[in-house]
């Protein structure tokens, strides 16, 4: 009857599409299903009576075993995801679980793991991240899929490019976009921050110069359109730069020629321009701060980059985007923000844009000691920020709780009030978006 009792187990274990191992309490593999040893690439004849961790190298092995975890603390880990390294190298994502495994007595002689292949999920969420990203750039905005169209466009000659946002919106990352599509790919492209150097030092950086042209002048030092030869100059925070320069700045858009300082000669320019600016450069023409020559020089083709407030459906996948990398940065494993936390984000509004919420990130995945970022380990700072909002500065102003619902309404309202699908732009579960409607009192049409 036991023999009959243990075949059935063993029929059933094989049965099962997920891998399933268990050990002793000295942490001995005691069985092996089917499914794991395809996981693997190991037979069970292998893994049995060897130790968990020499099967599976996974990347908690060492340090945060979860088994480890369920067997001191009593509880078990549902659908843990980690990484293991199969029998031929490959490193395979999994989700796992751990249960204790107990005798007739309840006293506890083991545990139990099931672990789950996500390598065709993986693979899926690379292709889709794939369809929202263009050169570096992570956006499903349709304003920034319109913007992505443009810069294809764009990049085909050497018009002069401006590109005009908040700061922190990515402007740069543009810049970059238009060079390597561009027939100048194969050429340097150049950054200048226009707005970080004096006007002295800042002339000297573009022109170059001669050796003797001042005191240290030792020898011949060629500036940032020479470096850029063949390639791309991009002018960040062009508004900053003083009349002077603008006027130096007209004549090398004009004429495609400059003189580095101390130099009689003209040299050569052939160079595209792409110039950014977080300014409105039409109101500093009108305020006489920006030649007006200049504007329409490098006014031919203006792209808008929206702040992260008006593409909050992109927060999710910039969060993970930045998880990711902190990930492979630090060695982490972390999988992602709780519901919880990514709603305290998507309520937010981001006056740093991008760079705000990666510095966010950063910071929330340094803090966070286990595999996901909760409420608790966004900064203290975002917190304050965010309650001072619910208290309205003016009676015109409105409340942090107005500003939700006026979120979730468009967010409804775009997505043909669909629930499941503004619940995942969102980054919260369809339940919680269906108490929020109720607590706001937000109803669907009919």
């Amino acid at each position: 009857m036991k023999s009959l009792y243990k075949n059935q187990t063993k029929i059933i274990l094989d049965s099962i599409a997920d891998g399933v191992f268990t050990v002793d309490s000295d942490w001995k593999i005691t069985s092996f299903n089917r499914a794991a040893e395809k996981i693997t690439g190991i037979k069970k004849e292998e893994a049995v009576g060897r130790y968990c961790w020499e099967v599976f190298k996974a990347s908690i092995c060492e340090k945060d075993c979860s088994m480890r975890r369920t067997m001191e603390t009593k509880h078990p880990i549902i659908n843990q995801h980690i990484f293991i390294v199969n029998s031929i190298g490959d490193r395979i994502p999994i989700s796992i679980s751990t249960a204790l495994l107990k005798d007739n007595n309840g006293n506890i002689i083991g545990g139990v793991e099931t672990f789950r292949d996500l390598s065709v999920e993986e693979q899926l969420r690379k292709e889709l991240a794939k369809q929202n990203t263009f050169f570096g750039i992570i956006s499903k905005n349709r304003e920034m899929q319109r913007l992505f169209e443009m810069l294809e466009l764009v990049s085909e000659n050497d018009t002069t490019v401006l590109l005009e946002g908040e700061s922190g919106t990515g402007k740069e990352l543009f810049a970059r976009a238009i060079h390597s599509i561009s027939h100048r790919k194969k050429g340097p492209i150049v950054t200048v921050n226009c707005g970080a150097l004096p006007d002295t030092l800042l002339e000297s950086e573009l022109f170059g110069y001669k050796a003797g042209a001042f005191t240290d002048a030792k020898r011949d030092k060629p500036g940032r359109f020479a470096q850029a030869e063949n390639g791309t100059l991009f002018l960040d925070e062009i508004g900053d730069i003083s009349p002077m320069l603008q006027m130096r700045l007209l004549r090398v858009l004009q004429e495609k020629v400059y003189e580095p300082l101390g130099s009689t000669k003209s040299e050569k320019a052939d160079v595209r321009i792409v110039a950014a600016t977080n300014k409105s450069l039409e109101e500093l023409v009108q305020q006489g701060l920006f030649r007006e020559d200049l504007y329409y020089r490098i006014n031919i083709v203006t792209l808008f980059l929206p702040p992260l407030r008006s593409r909050k459906e992109d927060i999710p996948l910039l969060v993970e985007h930045f998880i990711r990398r902190f990930n492979s940065l630090r060695g982490k494993e972390i999988q992602g923000l709780s519901p919880r936390a990514m709603n305290l984000l998507m309520s937010y509004d981001f006056p740093g844009n991008i760079r705000e919420l990666e510095n966010i990130v950063e910071y929330a995945t340094v803090v966070c000691k286990n595999h996901l970022i909760r409420r608790v380990h966004l900064p203290e700072t975002l917190h304050q920020k965010i309650e001072l909002r619910k208290i309205p500065a003016s009676e015109n102003e409105p409340s942090l709780e107005a500003m939700e619902k006026d979120i979730i309404y468009k967010t409804l309202k775009k997505n043909s009030w669909s629930r499941k699908l503004t619940a995942a732009q969102m980054g919260i579960h369809p339940s919680t978006l269906w108490r929020k409607m109720k607590r706001l009192n937000i109803i669907a049409p009919k």
